[in-house]
Protein backbone atom coordinates (compact mmCIF):
# COMPACT_ATOMS: atom_id res chain seq x y z
CA UNK A 1 0.00 0.00 0.00
CA UNK A 2 1.58 3.56 -0.89
CA UNK A 3 2.22 5.82 1.92
CA UNK A 4 -0.68 8.69 1.96
CA UNK A 5 1.87 11.58 1.61
CA UNK A 6 1.77 15.21 0.96
CA UNK A 7 5.44 16.79 0.43
CA UNK A 8 6.97 19.56 -1.40
CA UNK A 9 8.89 18.79 -4.67
CA UNK A 10 9.48 19.58 -8.52
CA UNK A 11 7.39 19.00 -11.66
CA UNK A 12 9.38 19.78 -14.53
CA UNK A 13 11.46 21.32 -12.57
CA UNK A 14 8.91 23.71 -11.20
CA UNK A 15 7.82 24.03 -7.61
CA UNK A 16 5.39 21.53 -7.24
CA UNK A 17 3.27 19.91 -4.33
CA UNK A 18 3.00 16.89 -4.67
CA UNK A 19 0.10 14.60 -3.12
CA UNK A 20 -0.41 10.49 -2.64
CA UNK A 21 -2.82 8.28 -1.45
CA UNK A 22 -2.95 4.54 -2.55
CA UNK A 23 -3.08 3.51 -6.30
CA UNK A 24 -3.14 7.72 -7.38
CA UNK A 25 -0.78 10.49 -6.92
CA UNK A 26 -1.43 14.19 -8.27
CA UNK A 27 0.61 17.76 -8.37
CA UNK A 28 -0.32 21.23 -8.40
CA UNK A 29 2.06 24.30 -9.46
CA UNK A 30 1.37 27.15 -6.88
CA UNK A 31 3.48 29.68 -9.12
CA UNK A 32 1.82 28.62 -12.25
CA UNK A 33 -1.85 29.66 -11.64
CA UNK A 34 -2.36 27.11 -9.07
CA UNK A 35 -2.57 24.58 -11.95
CA UNK A 36 -3.74 20.85 -10.69
CA UNK A 37 -1.07 19.67 -13.34
CA UNK A 38 -1.47 15.82 -12.88
CA UNK A 39 -4.03 13.55 -11.83
CA UNK A 40 -2.62 9.84 -11.90
CA UNK A 41 -3.43 6.07 -11.07
CA UNK A 42 -0.16 4.53 -10.51
CA UNK A 43 -1.29 1.31 -10.39
CA UNK A 44 -2.41 0.96 -13.85
CA UNK A 45 -0.42 3.69 -15.59
CA UNK A 46 -3.33 5.95 -16.05
CA UNK A 47 -3.08 9.73 -16.61
CA UNK A 48 -6.10 11.71 -16.40
CA UNK A 49 -5.13 15.20 -17.20
CA UNK A 50 -3.15 16.65 -20.18
CA UNK A 51 0.51 16.96 -18.94
CA UNK A 52 3.31 18.96 -20.32
CA UNK A 53 6.41 17.09 -20.77
CA UNK A 54 10.18 19.02 -20.92
CA UNK A 55 9.79 20.14 -24.05
CA UNK A 56 6.54 22.15 -23.64
CA UNK A 57 7.09 23.53 -20.32
CA UNK A 58 8.19 27.12 -21.78
CA UNK A 59 4.98 27.05 -23.83
CA UNK A 60 2.98 26.35 -21.01
CA UNK A 61 4.65 28.90 -18.43
CA UNK A 62 4.07 31.18 -21.17
CA UNK A 63 0.20 30.42 -22.12
CA UNK A 64 -0.98 28.19 -18.93
CA UNK A 65 -4.14 27.18 -20.73
CA UNK A 66 -4.34 23.71 -22.30
CA UNK A 67 -2.70 21.58 -19.13
CA UNK A 68 -3.96 20.12 -16.26
CA UNK A 69 -6.61 22.33 -14.47
CA UNK A 70 -6.27 26.07 -15.18
CA UNK A 71 -8.25 28.32 -13.04
CA UNK A 72 -10.32 31.00 -15.44
CA UNK A 73 -11.39 34.60 -13.83
CA UNK A 74 -13.15 35.46 -15.43
CA UNK A 75 -13.29 33.41 -18.09
CA UNK A 76 -13.69 33.11 -21.91
CA UNK A 77 -14.46 36.28 -23.85
CA UNK A 78 -15.04 39.90 -23.72
CA UNK A 79 -16.05 41.71 -26.78
CA UNK A 80 -13.12 44.67 -27.30
CA UNK A 81 -11.98 43.37 -23.59
CA UNK A 82 -15.21 45.46 -22.43
CA UNK A 83 -16.65 44.45 -18.89
CA UNK A 84 -19.81 46.25 -17.81
CA UNK A 85 -20.41 46.10 -14.05
CA UNK A 86 -23.13 47.99 -11.81
CA UNK A 87 -22.74 51.42 -13.65
CA UNK A 88 -19.40 51.14 -14.76
CA UNK A 89 -17.10 49.34 -17.96
CA UNK A 90 -13.96 48.44 -17.12
CA UNK A 91 -11.18 47.65 -19.47
CA UNK A 92 -9.74 44.55 -19.72
CA UNK A 93 -6.53 44.01 -22.44
CA UNK A 94 -7.38 42.78 -25.21
CA UNK A 95 -5.22 39.43 -25.72
CA UNK A 96 -6.89 37.43 -28.33
CA UNK A 97 -5.71 39.43 -31.70
CA UNK A 98 -7.83 37.70 -34.33
CA UNK A 99 -11.29 38.49 -32.53
CA UNK A 100 -10.55 41.33 -30.62
CA UNK A 101 -11.41 40.14 -27.30
CA UNK A 102 -9.87 39.69 -23.67
CA UNK A 103 -9.58 36.17 -23.28
CA UNK A 104 -9.00 34.36 -19.65
CA UNK A 105 -8.88 36.78 -17.50
CA UNK A 106 -5.48 36.61 -14.79
CA UNK A 107 -5.40 33.90 -12.46
CA UNK A 108 -3.72 31.42 -14.52
CA UNK A 109 -1.14 32.87 -15.29
CA UNK A 110 -0.52 34.10 -11.60
CA UNK A 111 1.37 33.21 -8.98
CA UNK A 112 -0.57 31.51 -6.03
CA UNK A 113 0.62 30.85 -2.20
CA UNK A 114 0.67 27.37 -0.54
CA UNK A 115 -1.75 28.05 2.49
CA UNK A 116 -1.09 24.24 3.62
CA UNK A 117 -0.11 20.49 2.84
CA UNK A 118 -0.71 17.58 5.19
CA UNK A 119 -2.54 14.23 4.95
CA UNK A 120 -5.35 12.47 6.94
CA UNK A 121 -5.89 8.97 7.35
CA UNK A 122 -7.59 8.28 4.43
CA UNK A 123 -6.65 11.11 2.43
CA UNK A 124 -3.54 13.49 1.43
CA UNK A 125 -4.23 17.67 0.59
CA UNK A 126 -3.24 20.88 -0.30
CA UNK A 127 -4.35 24.47 -0.31
CA UNK A 128 -3.46 26.98 -2.27
CA UNK A 129 -4.66 31.03 -2.19
CA UNK A 130 -4.69 34.02 -4.08
CA UNK A 131 -5.39 37.42 -2.71
CA UNK A 132 -5.85 40.22 -5.05
CA UNK A 133 -6.07 44.18 -3.91
CA UNK A 134 -4.43 47.19 -5.04
CA UNK A 135 -1.04 45.40 -5.23
CA UNK A 136 -2.00 42.76 -7.02
CA UNK A 137 -1.43 43.57 -11.11
CA UNK A 138 -5.20 42.51 -12.73
CA UNK A 139 -6.78 45.31 -9.87
CA UNK A 140 -5.63 48.07 -12.66
CA UNK A 141 -8.03 46.34 -14.83
CA UNK A 142 -10.49 44.48 -12.28
CA UNK A 143 -10.21 46.96 -9.31
CA UNK A 144 -11.81 44.67 -6.77
CA UNK A 145 -10.58 43.14 -3.74
CA UNK A 146 -10.91 39.12 -3.32
CA UNK A 147 -9.83 35.64 -2.48
CA UNK A 148 -9.67 32.91 -4.26
CA UNK A 149 -9.25 29.23 -2.59
CA UNK A 150 -8.32 25.95 -4.08
CA UNK A 151 -8.13 22.95 -1.74
CA UNK A 152 -7.66 19.62 -3.02
CA UNK A 153 -7.88 16.39 -1.68
CA UNK A 154 -6.71 13.22 -2.79
CA UNK A 155 -8.13 9.85 -1.49
CA UNK A 156 -9.77 6.31 -2.43
CA UNK A 157 -12.84 8.69 -3.92
CA UNK A 158 -9.92 10.20 -6.40
CA UNK A 159 -9.23 14.04 -6.23
CA UNK A 160 -11.97 16.42 -4.84
CA UNK A 161 -11.89 20.11 -5.60
CA UNK A 162 -13.10 22.88 -2.57
CA UNK A 163 -13.34 26.11 -4.49
CA UNK A 164 -14.17 29.40 -2.14
CA UNK A 165 -14.27 33.02 -3.62
CA UNK A 166 -14.40 35.66 -0.68
CA UNK A 167 -15.15 39.06 -1.76
CA UNK A 168 -12.56 41.01 0.79
CA UNK A 169 -13.56 44.36 -0.62
CA UNK A 170 -16.43 47.33 0.27
CA UNK A 171 -18.49 46.73 -3.52
CA UNK A 172 -20.33 44.36 -5.09
CA UNK A 173 -18.20 42.27 -7.13
CA UNK A 174 -18.48 39.90 -10.27
CA UNK A 175 -18.08 36.23 -9.63
CA UNK A 176 -17.43 34.90 -13.12
CA UNK A 177 -14.91 31.62 -12.73
CA UNK A 178 -14.54 28.92 -15.13
CA UNK A 179 -11.89 25.53 -15.17
CA UNK A 180 -10.12 24.47 -18.78
CA UNK A 181 -9.81 21.21 -17.58
CA UNK A 182 -7.44 19.37 -19.85
CA UNK A 183 -8.90 15.39 -19.97
CA UNK A 184 -6.62 12.92 -21.62
CA UNK A 185 -8.38 10.52 -24.54
CA UNK A 186 -6.70 8.37 -23.90
CA UNK A 187 -5.55 7.92 -20.47
CA UNK A 188 -5.04 4.79 -20.58
CA UNK A 189 -1.72 3.07 -21.98
CA UNK A 190 -2.76 0.45 -25.11
CA UNK A 191 -6.00 2.13 -25.43
CA UNK A 192 -6.69 4.65 -28.83
CA UNK A 193 -8.80 7.37 -28.57
CA UNK A 194 -11.26 5.54 -30.88
CA UNK A 195 -11.70 3.65 -27.59
CA UNK A 196 -13.52 6.40 -26.26
CA UNK A 197 -16.82 7.75 -25.56
CA UNK A 198 -17.90 11.14 -23.44
CA UNK A 199 -21.37 12.20 -22.39
CA UNK A 200 -21.29 15.58 -21.18
CA UNK A 201 -24.81 17.12 -19.45
CA UNK A 202 -25.73 19.85 -21.77
CA UNK A 203 -28.95 21.49 -22.35
CA UNK A 204 -28.47 24.06 -25.25
CA UNK A 205 -26.09 25.20 -27.61
CA UNK A 206 -25.58 28.94 -27.66
CA UNK A 207 -24.70 30.46 -30.59
CA UNK A 208 -21.43 31.62 -31.47
CA UNK A 209 -20.64 34.54 -34.24
CA UNK A 210 -18.14 32.92 -36.52
CA UNK A 211 -15.39 35.82 -36.60
CA UNK A 212 -15.05 36.77 -32.99
CA UNK A 213 -16.99 33.74 -30.61
CA UNK A 214 -19.57 35.85 -28.86
CA UNK A 215 -22.90 34.73 -28.15
CA UNK A 216 -25.75 36.32 -30.24
CA UNK A 217 -28.38 35.17 -27.12
CA UNK A 218 -29.75 32.69 -29.39
CA UNK A 219 -29.32 28.92 -29.39
CA UNK A 220 -28.75 26.68 -32.25
CA UNK A 221 -30.64 23.26 -32.54
CA UNK A 222 -28.05 20.12 -31.74
CA UNK A 223 -26.65 18.06 -34.06
CA UNK A 224 -27.27 13.94 -33.70
CA UNK A 225 -23.50 14.15 -32.50
CA UNK A 226 -24.24 16.69 -29.64
CA UNK A 227 -28.00 14.76 -28.90
CA UNK A 228 -25.76 12.01 -28.32
CA UNK A 229 -22.92 13.50 -25.75
CA UNK A 230 -26.00 14.37 -23.76
CA UNK A 231 -26.93 10.40 -24.26
CA UNK A 232 -25.00 7.40 -25.01
CA UNK A 233 -21.93 9.54 -25.25
CA UNK A 234 -19.88 10.02 -28.65
CA UNK A 235 -16.39 9.83 -29.51
CA UNK A 236 -14.53 13.19 -28.43
CA UNK A 237 -12.99 14.04 -31.41
CA UNK A 238 -16.06 13.24 -33.75
CA UNK A 239 -15.90 17.13 -35.24
CA UNK A 240 -13.98 19.73 -34.27
CA UNK A 241 -15.39 21.49 -30.89
CA UNK A 242 -15.24 25.26 -29.57
CA UNK A 243 -18.73 25.12 -28.30
CA UNK A 244 -20.63 26.63 -25.65
CA UNK A 245 -23.38 25.42 -24.46
CA UNK A 246 -26.22 26.05 -21.17
CA UNK A 247 -25.95 22.84 -18.57
CA UNK A 248 -28.50 20.84 -17.44
CA UNK A 249 -27.76 18.03 -14.53
CA UNK A 250 -29.07 14.97 -14.85
CA UNK A 251 -29.79 12.51 -11.98
CA UNK A 252 -28.69 15.82 -9.84
CA UNK A 253 -25.34 16.12 -11.22
CA UNK A 254 -23.41 18.40 -13.52
CA UNK A 255 -20.73 15.97 -14.83
CA UNK A 256 -18.63 14.58 -18.08
CA UNK A 257 -18.05 11.18 -18.38
CA UNK A 258 -15.69 9.88 -20.33
CA UNK A 259 -15.77 5.83 -21.04
CA UNK A 260 -12.83 3.90 -22.59
CA UNK A 261 -14.53 0.29 -23.95
CA UNK A 262 -11.00 -1.45 -24.06
CA UNK A 263 -9.98 -0.79 -20.74
CA UNK A 264 -13.37 -1.04 -19.61
CA UNK A 265 -13.56 1.98 -17.27
CA UNK A 266 -15.03 5.29 -16.85
CA UNK A 267 -13.70 8.88 -15.84
CA UNK A 268 -16.56 11.16 -14.21
CA UNK A 269 -15.92 14.51 -13.54
CA UNK A 270 -18.38 15.45 -10.99
CA UNK A 271 -18.09 19.45 -11.19
CA UNK A 272 -21.31 20.43 -9.23
CA UNK A 273 -24.82 22.54 -9.99
CA UNK A 274 -23.25 25.67 -9.69
CA UNK A 275 -21.74 25.48 -13.26
CA UNK A 276 -24.65 26.73 -15.17
CA UNK A 277 -22.52 26.63 -18.49
CA UNK A 278 -19.86 24.03 -20.90
CA UNK A 279 -17.41 25.03 -23.07
CA UNK A 280 -16.28 21.76 -25.00
CA UNK A 281 -12.96 22.43 -26.93
CA UNK A 282 -11.29 19.68 -28.66
CA UNK A 283 -8.11 21.56 -30.27
CA UNK A 284 -9.52 21.05 -34.00
CA UNK A 285 -10.47 17.43 -33.31
CA UNK A 286 -6.83 16.31 -32.71
CA UNK A 287 -6.91 13.20 -31.07
CA UNK A 288 -5.17 12.98 -27.55
CA UNK A 289 -7.01 15.55 -25.13
CA UNK A 290 -9.94 17.64 -25.25
CA UNK A 291 -11.19 20.32 -22.58
CA UNK A 292 -15.04 19.73 -20.95
CA UNK A 293 -14.78 23.41 -19.04
CA UNK A 294 -17.44 23.98 -16.44
CA UNK A 295 -18.17 27.72 -16.50
CA UNK A 296 -20.39 29.98 -13.78
CA UNK A 297 -21.04 32.19 -17.22
CA UNK A 298 -21.93 32.96 -20.41
CA UNK A 299 -19.30 33.78 -22.64
CA UNK A 300 -19.13 38.04 -22.83
CA UNK A 301 -22.49 37.66 -19.84
CA UNK A 302 -21.69 41.49 -19.18
CA UNK A 303 -22.89 42.87 -22.62
CA UNK A 304 -25.71 40.09 -23.30
CA UNK A 305 -28.72 41.44 -22.48
CA UNK A 306 -30.87 37.97 -20.88
CA UNK A 307 -32.03 37.52 -17.47
CA UNK A 308 -28.95 37.44 -15.41
CA UNK A 309 -30.28 34.18 -13.69
CA UNK A 310 -29.98 32.65 -17.04
CA UNK A 311 -26.19 33.40 -17.77
CA UNK A 312 -24.69 32.96 -14.32
CA UNK A 313 -23.96 37.11 -14.29
CA UNK A 314 -23.68 37.34 -10.74
CA UNK A 315 -22.02 39.35 -7.75
CA UNK A 316 -20.97 39.05 -4.30
CA UNK A 317 -21.65 41.63 -1.81
CA UNK A 318 -18.90 42.88 0.69
CA UNK A 319 -18.35 39.74 2.97
CA UNK A 320 -20.32 37.31 1.18
CA UNK A 321 -18.61 33.66 0.05
CA UNK A 322 -19.37 31.76 -2.77
CA UNK A 323 -17.89 27.81 -3.27
CA UNK A 324 -18.18 24.73 -5.11
CA UNK A 325 -17.20 21.10 -5.07
CA UNK A 326 -15.97 19.37 -7.94
CA UNK A 327 -14.86 15.42 -7.92
CA UNK A 328 -13.02 13.23 -10.32
CA UNK A 329 -12.78 9.99 -10.02
CA UNK A 330 -13.12 6.08 -11.62
CA UNK A 331 -15.82 3.76 -11.47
Amino acid sequence: MTPITAFEGHYEGEAAIWLKAGRYEAAILPGIGGNLICFRDTDSGYRFLHEPGAEEMEAFKANPGIHGIPVLFPPNRYEDGEFPWNGQTYHLPVNEAKTGNHLHGFLHTAAWEVEEFGTGTTDSFVTVAIKVDENHPSYQYLPFKYTVKLRYTLGEGGLSQQLLVHNDGDVLMPCLLAFHTAINAPFAPGSSAQDYRVKVTIGERWELSSDRMLPTGKFQELTADEVALRGEGVYPFYASMDNHYTAAAQNGRNRMELTDSKAGVTLVYDVGTSYKQWMIWNNGATEGFFCPEPQINLVNAPKVDLPADDIGLFGLEPGEYWEESSRIYVK
